[in-house]
């Protein structure tokens, strides 16, 4: 075991802590009584996870595939499982997108959520530690335990602080995504019992006859699917996004629809690679679908929330497409298309959530022209649309480019109907900036005037909206710009799991 581990060396258990602190903090919250006192609370909480999480990308090492920051604990020996968590190249950047984004779940509902407040703390912080614990979990057992824990947080984050529809919507994520885990358990339980071990490194190395390895990934894939989620599994999601609160349309487009593409990186490619080669090429189609269905289905949205839901239909489509292409430049513009949408879609809900505050309404033409009345919103607003269908000098544009690349190297087929939903998603991003920003209708101010606000003029971005958008655009040119330090975190990573997949070519 230990040949594939490396012992934390920081003198603390880093990565338990992250797990722990959120947990803490949400206790905590039970013994407080003031609303801003529990606000405050849970913002210092979340970034003093940020804060911790740093010396995982300034301590990382980036010569070795190895898992780092281990540790390893006795859990229940009877039947070999152990508590082991730890990071690679792949789940330390997911880790460090999570802390880093969770700060502005609490920011950007600072004043959108008036009730049960310390009910709504205590789950964004049980949030974020299920949602690191996926990303740190080592052993199958303690990744599904988390796994199927955020879902909790999730549903309740829908059902309870959602629109009109929560009901609905908070039923049909559970249900989805619930009945997609339920073939991941039994993926974990036939593993199990081929190999008598739960220890994720040494499921990977194991190997399997083909009739297992395709009953575990089609088990593993269709949860993973769900999650993402890739067409026709995304039903689910526009609901979820529209009803849900601010923050959780953030936590569901920034992190947890990442943990799909996670499970095919951590799961199906190292566990069952003779099984990915022989189904890569219907992936590959399944993706092209959502790349081309979520483009398409994003134009015809006059919904912003809709738009953003649908567009991320279309951007995990190009995510599984570089997964599938089985290539270094795939997996690599897969995995920054996952943070730059993680950054990127993030960015734009809370602009949604920031003008539905002010005019009541996510309809585009109820919101436009705010090219005069709000010129820092729109700037904000514009530059994150750029980034969204991958410009150049953005986060989105490596990333995309880095699936184009690959697509067109293994198939040219691929590459050109990757190029039409990037096209497409230029379309429904510059329509709906050209509607918003220089359209005449003015919706806004009907609004005002049906609530009796009329002459009021619509105010600016205030200091805490400034703060968290241009926190996110710094992240958002940085990695535009200089990709070249995540890239070479997950560089050895990467080639370890081409290697595993390579072995699958033998069976």
């Amino acid at each position: 075991m230990n040949s594939y581990l490396i012992p934390t060396t920081l003198g603390f258990p880093l990565l338990s802590l992250l797990l722990i602190i959120p947990a803490a903090g949400a206790l905590v919250c039970l013994a407080l009584r003031n609303d801003s006192a529990l606000k405050i609370w849970g913002l210092l909480v979340t970034l003093a996870v940020m804060a911790l999480s740093w010396p995982l990308f300034s301590s990382f090492d980036t010569s070795t595939a190895r898992y780092q920051f281990v540790e390893l604990r006795r859990w229940f020996p009877a039947i070999n499982l152990e508590y082991v968590v730890g990071v690679d190249g792949i789940s330390v950047l997911l880790v460090l997108l999570t802390t880093f984004i969770m700060p502005l779940c609490l920011l950007c509902s600072w004043r959108y959520i008036t009730s049960r407040i310390r009910e709504f703390v205590v789950v964004i912080l049980l949030m974020e530690t299920a949602m690191i614990g996926v990303f740190v979990s080592l052993n199958t057992v303690l990744f599904y335990i988390f796994w199927e824990g955020m879902l909790i947080p999730m549903y309740l984050l829908i059902a309870v602080w959602g629109g009109p529809r929560r009901d609905y919507a908070s039923i049909k994520f559970f249900l989805y995504t619930f009945s997609g885990s339920i073939f991941l358990l039994v993926a974990i339980i036939a593993l199990y019992s081929a190999t008598g071990t739960f220890f994720m490194p040494a499921l990977m190395d194991h190997g399997y006859p083909f009739h297992v390895q395709l009953w575990v990934f089609l088990g593993c894939a269709l949860s993973f699917a769900v999650k993402m989620p890739l067409f026709p599994l995304h039903t689910w999601l526009p609901a979820a996004h529209v009803e849900a609160p601010t923050a959780g349309s953030v936590i569901l487009a920034s992190i947890l629809l990442k943990m799909g593409g996670y499970g095919f990186l951590r799961f199906c490619l190292p566990m069952a690679p003779a099984a990915t080669l022989a189904c890569a090429p219907s992936m590959i189609l399944l993706s092209l679908l959502s790349i081309v269905c979520g483009g398409y289905l994003a134009l015809g949205q006059s919904d912003m929330k809709k738009l953003i839901a649908y567009s991320s239909v279309g951007h995990m489509g190009f995510v599984t497409l570089g997964i599938f292409m089985l290539s270094c430049v795939g997996i690599k513009g897969a995995m920054l298309q996952m943070i730059s949408h993680g950054i990127t879609s993030g960015a734009l809900f809370i602009c949604v959530g920031l003008i539905y505050e002010r005019t009541h309404s996510r309809e585009i033409a109820d919101n436009s022209p705010l090219g005069m009345a709000m010129p820092v919103y729109v700037t904000f607003l514009g530059l994150f649309s750029l980034s969204a269908f991958g410009f150049p000098g953005t986060s989105g544009f490596v990333g995309e480019m880095l699936v184009v690349i690959a697509a067109f190297n293994a198939w040219p087929t691929a590459g050109f109907v990757a190029i039409l939903g990037a096209v497409l998603g230029a379309a429904y991003m510059l329509r709906m900036l050209q509607k918003m920003v220089w359209g005449t209708s003015d919706g806004h101010a009907a609004h005002d005037k049906e609530r009796g606000n009329e002459g009021q003029r619509l105010w600016d971005v205030n200091l805490r909206e400034f703060v968290s958008l241009a926190y996110l655009l710094f992240f958002v040119f940085w990695v535009g710009l200089h990709p070249a330090p995540l890239l070479n975190i997950m560089d050895a990573s990467v080639t370890h799991l081409l290697q595993q997949v390579e072995a699958g070519k033998r069976l």
